[in-house]
């Protein structure tokens, strides 16, 4: 009997130990993985201000999987597309941000460009008088983007000719 109840208590112990092994290597990567995930945003930052697109590209990415609500991310993304001169991916993120928070100025800021670049007069100018309305830190850009739009009012384009 004696010999039962001590194949017991190992058999106990054993479970026991594995548990506890588990929990440990779960709080480990799960306080290792914090940081790390809130670095991907600056270390993207870095990277694009150091013009490292691509590198940064996939930083910004790697962020929104772990926080699918970071517009900041998703606005570096669309910069990164701008500058590589890829539209549909540049506006597919602007929407996001601006599916996140639809008073962000820069990004309407961004996408008015890209609608007038597109030659899309009724998007630009309902993009323009949202743009007037939630201007904060870009509010300077809003006679910019009137002289540009002016430049694909049907009116003026008329008289260019």
């Amino acid at each position: 009997m004696i010999h039962r109840s001590e194949s017991f208590n190992n058999k106990n112990m054993k479970k026991n130990f594995f548990l506890i092994k588990v929990f440990v290597i779960f709080l480990f990567l799960s306080s290792n993985g914090m940081p790390k995930q809130q670095s991907y945003f600056e270390e993207g930052i870095k990277l694009f201000q150091k013009k490292e697109y691509d590198k940064s590209k996939i930083l910004f990415e790697r962020d929104i999987v772990f926080n699918p609500k970071s517009e900041k991310s998703y606005l570096y993304l669309a910069k990164i597309y701008n500058k590589n001169e890829n539209d549909q991916e540049e506006e597919i993120n602007l929407n996001n941000v601006l599916l996140l928070n639809p008073q962000n100025d820069e990004a309407i800021y961004m996408l008015t460009l890209l609608k007038i670049k597109q030659s899309d007069y009724n998007e630009a100018k309902d993009l323009i008088d949202q743009f007037v309305l939630v201007c904060k830190s870009f509010c300077n850009k809003k006679n910019e983007i009137q002289e540009k739009f002016k430049k694909l009012t049907p009116e003026n384009d008329k008289d260019s000719n």
